[in-house]
């Protein structure tokens, strides 16, 4: 027997050795559904200092405006208010939510200019991967989409940007007991809330929204069919 073969065989002998009672583990969690902590307090900031035109109704249950809504400068206001999406606790996440609502209702043709300020705040809040963040920003891209004829085109060339969370999440779905009900009446089941999204999106966002939508999320089928 040769040399070679010989320290071959005191190596694999050794190995063995050392693997006896040693115990195999799989590869770590990649993370993918992992919280990741907010990067923005510019929100918080503001709210504390009393910058915002709108103040909350001491039962905490509705807001007031302090100036007509329609004289606002969206540009200034508008990216503040999304920078809130992605709070969590009272009031922050209320008012944020509260104020994005009222400005999107009432923003008419001041919505579509400040959209390329709205992205980052919309990346950064579904970058959460907070499950209540996702559910409200969802929602707050429905009614972006339908607050201006051609809004939902304006968000097309940032769909690189917004829709990678949406293929992460796009199968999370609330699927036990009583939390199936619960979820859907409240909105909160982000599967079904991201595949409606998407659907509005492509409807919304002209000839090029579905082959942008299916890039980034290949599993997508079109609702246009």
């Amino acid at each position: 027997m040769s040399r070679e073969v010989k320290s071959t065989m005191k190596a694999v002998k050794a190995v063995k050795a050392t693997m006896k009672n040693s115990v195999v583990v799989g590869p770590p969690a990649a993370g993918a559904f992992r919280e990741r902590p907010t990067k923005s307090h510019t929100f918080r900031m503001f709210y504390e200092r009393g910058d915002f035109p709108m103040a909350l109704h001491r039962n905490a249950k509705g807001s007031q405006w302090r100036v007509d809504i329609e004289k606002l400068d969206y540009h200034h206001y508008l990216p503040l208010f999304f920078n809130g999406l992605c709070e969590t606790e009272h009031p922050y996440e209320f008012f944020a939510r509260q104020g994005v609502h009222d400005m999107l209702e009432h923003g008419g043709t001041k919505i579509l200019p400040v959209i390329p300020q709205l992205i980052i705040p919309i990346k950064n809040a579904l970058n959460t991967r907070n499950r209540q963040v996702i559910c409200n920003t969802l929602k707050v891209l429905q009614q972006l989409v339908m607050s201006g004829g051609t809004v939902g085109e304006a968000l097309v060339p940032y769909f690189r940007q917004i829709l990678p969370i949406f293929n992460i999440f796009k199968n999370i779905n609330i699927n036990s007991g009583d939390g199936v009900v619960y979820g859907q009446q409240r909105r909160q089941n982000i599967g079904e809330l991201i595949k409606e999204t998407l659907m509005m999106l492509e409807r919304y966002g002209g000839k090029d929204a579905f082959i942008n939508i299916k890039y980034m999320v290949p599993t997508y089928q079109s609702c246009m069919v």
